[in-house]
């Protein structure tokens, strides 16, 4: 018999009430297991290294280190085993979700934004996917996009019309299963195209390929 996999959180949040709150949401679940929880940043990245969760929550505002600071030193460019971290937060603040996601997070969640996708955000970071409040992901891309952000490096190699297909659906914020879907391609064909894109781009996961996409105009917005 097949034990169902656990998927190991960690809450770091400097309000007793929020950690309490996002606990009941997810040990609701039958498949998510709250491990640990933080009330300051530098508590948070003690915590994660010692536990290695699956998943580390992290609010923006926190003492001692700040949400992006706990995000660089958990998954940011250099770190050799970056862990998988999702910010959850309730600023909506360009500056915060572009510097988490640069930091290496693979997810930017508003607390607005509800029980249900606070849980898939945390599946999808689990699987190594990534996912971001819809209605932070195509604001701020575009305004990036406005705003002439510096141009990040361009592919080694010539991306194919296909990859390019699904640089776009990645860019607008969809998942794996609704890219195969859109492409009526199998999702072993998505993941497959997705692992060519990142190491055609040099990128670590796919949040990276939609700024990547926003920077370099690959899609117009809708």
């Amino acid at each position: 018999m097949t034990v169902p996999t656990t998927i190991r959180v960690l809450l770091a949040d400097d309000q007793a009430m929020v950690r309490g709150g996002l606990r009941l949401i997810l040990e609701d679940q039958p498949d998510i297991s709250v491990v640990a929880e933080a009330s300051d940043g530098a508590e948070a990245v003690a915590l994660a290294r010692r536990l290695r969760p699956d998943v580390c929550l992290v609010d923006i505002r926190m003492p001692r280190l700040d949400g992006i600071e706990v995000t660089r030193a958990l998954a940011g460019p250099g770190v050799p085993d970056p862990l998988r971290v999702i910010v959850v937060t309730t600023f909506d603040l360009d500056e915060y979700v572009y510097g988490a996601l640069r930091g290496g997070a693979v997810g930017f969640i508003l607390k607005d934004a509800g029980p249900v996708l606070l849980v898939e955000a945390v599946r999808a970071a689990s699987a190594g996917d990534a996912l971001i409040s819809p209605s932070v992901t195509l604001r701020l891309l575009r305004r990036l996009t406005a705003a002439g952000a510096p141009a990040a490096r361009g592919p080694a190699r010539p991306l194919s019309e296909r990859e390019t297909e699904v640089v776009r659906a990645i860019a607008r914020g969809r998942t794996n299963q609704e890219i195969a879907a859109e492409l009526f391609i199998s999702l072993s064909t998505v993941k497959s195209h997705i692992s060519g894109i990142q190491t055609k781009l040099g990128m670590r996961n796919r949040v990276e390929i939609a700024a990547w996409a926003w920077e370099h105009h690959i899609m117009a917005p809708e």
